[in-house]
């Protein structure tokens, strides 16, 4: 095999349909459009969604809730989870994430109480529960809210 005998697969490239060029070309006439009716006429496009003029669907469905694109969404850690940290660490997002204690540092990380503390830690987070915060400083060790 050489490099000028290689070639698409078979069936990999088609002739364009060439349209509207005589009645012995099989598309002549109408070009494959039919007769009369919007698809047939120039810039005959139909948007996405449209049902022909009844209610589209995306009307006819009840809209119910409501998001709030400015809510800040938190990473979540627990006490019992900081427990694997040795004494004295600072454990801040970028030690969290190696760790694999969360997956995506988002809008900030909050500490909740859930669990017990025995380790001396500097924790570093956006926010902490109240819990949190005295079970930490309950092992003598500090909060720093980032």
């Amino acid at each position: 095999m050489k490099i000028q005998e290689l070639g698409p697969a078979y069936g990999a490239t088609t002739k364009r349909k060439i349209v509207g060029r005589g009645i012995g070309s099989g598309t002549g006439k109408t070009a494959g459009k039919g007769h009369k009716g919007q698809k047939a006429r120039t810039g005959g496009k139909i948007r996405r969604g449209f049902e022909g003029g009844q209610t589209p669907l995306y009307r006819r469905i009840p809209k119910r809730g409501f998001k709030n694109h400015f809510a800040k969404e938190y990473a979540t850690i627990n006490i019992k989870d900081l427990e694997i940290f040795d004494n004295d660490t600072i454990v801040d997002a970028k030690v969290l994430l190696e760790k694999k204690i969360i997956k995506k540092e988002l809008d900030g990380i909050k500490v909740l109480g859930n669990g017990d503390l025995s380790k001396k830690l500097t924790v570093v987070a956006a926010k902490f529960s109240k819990a949190a915060k005295e079970k930490i400083e309950a092992t003598g060790g500090k909060i720093e809210v980032k």
